[in-house]
């Protein structure tokens, strides 16, 4: 026997012991209506983990706090939320301001700059 035959049968083995290791895949069609429930399943977990993230934070940690609720009852009542009402809570935090509420010396400080902005011109 020529030594190449030789490295060419142990060169099969190993492949035929990979193959058969491999297992079976089926594929098929799923129907638009399954593919939808996918889909809202999908989107109700990023929106809870969004929400959950939210309330994570210290701040809101904090300010629940000094509003007399505690964390642990905060994320047992999300967790208690319908899909569309954690939905509706998702997209009011994506449209909240980056820096928060203007406290009223803003105010009075954007409102005097406007009036000398005004007198000046």
């Amino acid at each position: 026997m020529n030594k190449a035959y030789l490295i060419r049968r142990l060169c099969w083995l190993p492949a035929l012991a990979l193959a058969l290791q491999a297992p079976l895949v089926h594929a098929g069609m799923i129907g638009a209506d399954r593919a939808a429930t996918a889909a809202a399943q999908d989107e109700a977990a990023a929106d809870r983990a969004k929400v959950q993230q939210f309330l994570d934070r210290a701040t809101v940690k904090e300010r629940l706090q000094a509003l007399g609720v505690d964390a642990l009852n905060a994320q047992a009542r999300v967790k208690a939320l319908s899909n569309e009402e954690v939905h509706a809570l998702a997209q009011r935090i994506d449209a909240m301001p980056a820096g928060g509420a203007m406290s009223q010396n803003d105010w009075i400080l954007v409102l005097l700059l406007a009036i000398l902005l005004v007198l000046l011109l």
